[in-house]
């Protein structure tokens, strides 16, 4: 709030510390990134003051009580000074929220052609998966794309299946008419004793209702995507055969 009050009446909040702000990103450093169009002559310590004259009313809010660019111009911003790979962090943790407006967004987009990140967010936006939404990670949101990609028939996403023990657990990923589940594992929730072993747990009750389990890792599906999609590929052609 200081910072925005530092920089003017019209100022707010934008860019990586927006994002903050609206919780797209978990952290954030100084300097404090604030758009002030007026503005002149040098930013206050601690401030990175951009001067941008298209910002619009439509482009505000207030949030915190604290003024800063909406939820679109927000991640717009942020496409301009993030690597592509944090860009789509924000625009699927923006998903995860219920707070991306793809057709605002994409309105923002047309009338900003010639503003930096406009062709890298465009291109996120066009390549987002259908049930991106319903996925728990980005690992998920690769795995559809591959699929997509390499045309594995498209799966069911993070389907509740009964189990033999009377619980219901989680299946990643589901054809079930080939009566298989591929589970996608990070090393971020999987790499742990805990989680090794309810994994196990998780795959022998899914087994004995009638599934077949295979796993995956994030190697795989970035560095390893024909492979593996050929791999699913056999595995669906095996019951259905």
């Amino acid at each position: 709030m200081a910072a925005v009050l530092a920089c003017g009446p019209d100022a707010v909040l934008s860019h990586r510390s927006a994002a903050y702000l609206w919780g797209l990103v978990d952290t954030w450093e100084e300097p404090i990134d604030v758009t002030a169009p007026n503005r002149r002559g040098r930013s206050p310590e601690g401030v990175a003051a951009h001067r941008d004259g298209s910002l619009q009313p439509i482009d505000k809010t207030t949030l915190y009580g604290i003024p800063c660019t909406g939820v679109a111009r927000t991640v717009l911003d942020f496409a301009a000074v993030a690597l592509e790979w944090e860009v789509r962090k924000v625009v699927a943790q923006a998903e995860v929220l219920g707070i991306l407006d793809k057709a605002k967004l994409r309105a923002l987009l047309k009338r900003s052609r010639r503003r930096r990140g406009v062709a890298r967010l465009r291109l996120i936006l066009d390549t987002i998966h259908p049930q991106t939404k319903r996925t728990r990670s980005e690992l998920e949101r690769l795995f559809l794309q591959m699929c997509a990609k390499r045309e594995v028939p498209e799966p069911e996403v993070n389907v509740w299946l009964p189990a033999p023990d009377g619980k219901r657990y989680q299946a990643d990923f589901l054809w079930r008419d080939s009566e298989l589940i591929v589970e996608a594992d990070s090393r971020r929730f999987h790499d742990t004793d805990s989680a090794f072993v309810s994994d196990r747990k998780r795959q022998q009750q899914l087994e004995l209702a009638g599934w077949r389990v295979s796993r995956c890792t994030w190697e795989e599906v970035e560095r390893e995507p024909r492979r593996l999609a050929q791999t699913v590929q056999g595995l669906i052609a095996q019951r259905q055969g």
